[in-house]
């Protein structure tokens, strides 16, 4: 059985026992989080819509943490001008525990 989830203006897909890395949610760890924002459930058959409008999915926070640095180099031709930027993206790492159809 698997689920199609939506956070952070991603989706997701998602069975019980996966651990994933979403964007930053406000949560500590150990403590349980619920998405509700459920987009199709298989469970031998797709259902979407209507059919999975109650659906959820259960999940444990794992850890709080930052992504590997992503270098952002700007450069302009003959005029001298270049800028180095670093970005660190945060992300909470997630344990997904029940899918609820």
């Amino acid at each position: 059985m698997y689920a199609i989830i939506a956070t952070g203006g991603k989706q997701y897909k998602v069975s019980e026992g996966d651990i994933i890395k979403v964007e930053k949610l406000d949560a500590e760890a150990g403590a349980t989080v619920t998405f509700d924002q459920v987009i199709a459930v298989s469970d031998g058959t797709l259902k979407v819509g209507a059919d999975v409008e109650k659906a959820s999915v259960a999940a444990t926070v794992m850890e709080q943490g930052r992504g590997k640095k992503v270098i952002v180099y700007k450069y302009k031709r003959k005029t001298g001008y270049h800028k180095k930027n670093g970005h660190r993206q945060a992300y909470t790492q997630v344990k997904i525990d029940k899918i609820n159809a």
